[in-house]
């Protein structure tokens, strides 16, 4: 495991790519992708594809930069997660004590669910001298409300942003107390929270979203029609009492 108590690092920027249409990349994050030695995008298993690396690889030519593919495991084995945490930052930590500036790249915003969070919190730790810098992206969250034409907030309402669970109780309680939802990750739990809308005279009031603004977007706007459905991992749900 890599660290050091002094002497200069290059810097670790948190880079947010937007949720799948390239040109809702911000100016900001097309400079520091273009000023930057190493891009690093995070990947689910050896050899896989990064959603974020598609937009980025249209911005720069990947043979003048040292693309540095980081894998982050799908387990909840929180040895194997930690252990592989541990290889992840040793390899950009490498690069960051050659005084080489590092583009960490993620879908969305960097601070919001993201694989980075987690980065910068372990770099924070590993190598305090080390400067982070975040550059805000456009969430699937933002881009889900215009592309469906959803405020998600105006004047005095509460909005919610809440990772989709089994548990329908706490998902009751959110739907409750907000006046607009938006459900993460709901593809896994898609029957459940339908059975929960009916129940809740909200079903009409609920639309769905897969790889929002991506070329694979499908959008619907009638919940019902998704019973029994398997959909994406990159699914969300917004549920908005009145409009």
């Amino acid at each position: 495991m890599t660290t050091v108590s002094e002497g200069r690092t290059g810097t670790l920027y948190g880079i947010g790519v937007g949720p799948g249409d390239p040109e809702l990349i911000t100016i900001k994050a097309f400079r520091y992708l273009k000023q930057c030695q190493v891009i690093a995008y995070p990947k689910k298993r050896m050899g896989g594809r990064s959603y974020a690396l598609d937009i980025v690889e249209l911005y720069v030519d990947p043979s003048e930069k040292t693309m540095l593919g980081l894998v982050f495991p799908m387990t909840r084995d929180q040895e194997q997660l930690s252990a592989q945490w541990d290889r992840t930052v040793d390899e950009v930590c490498a690069h960051l004590l050659q005084q080489r500036d590092v583009a960490f790249v993620t879908e969305g915003d960097p601070m919001l669910y993201s694989t980075f969070i987690h980065m910068a919190r372990r770099l924070k730790s590993r190598l305090p001298e080390t400067t982070i810098i975040t550059v805000p992206g456009v969430s699937s969250i933002n881009a889900a409300a215009a592309r469906l034409d959803v405020p998600l907030a105006d004047g005095d309402e509460v909005v919610a942003i809440v990772p989709a669970t089994d548990r329908m109780e706490d998902m009751r309680a959110q739907l409750v107390h907000h006046d607009c939802v938006v459900f993460l990750k709901v593809a896994k739990v898609l029957d459940p929270m339908i059975s929960l809308l009916e129940s809740m005279n909200l079903a009409e009031h609920a639309m769905v979203v897969t790889k929002v603004t991506s070329s694979e977007e499908v959008v619907w706007r009638n919940v019902l029609d998704l019973k029994g459905a398997e959909l994406n991992y990159l699914t969300l749900m917004v549920v908005k009492k009145t409009c």
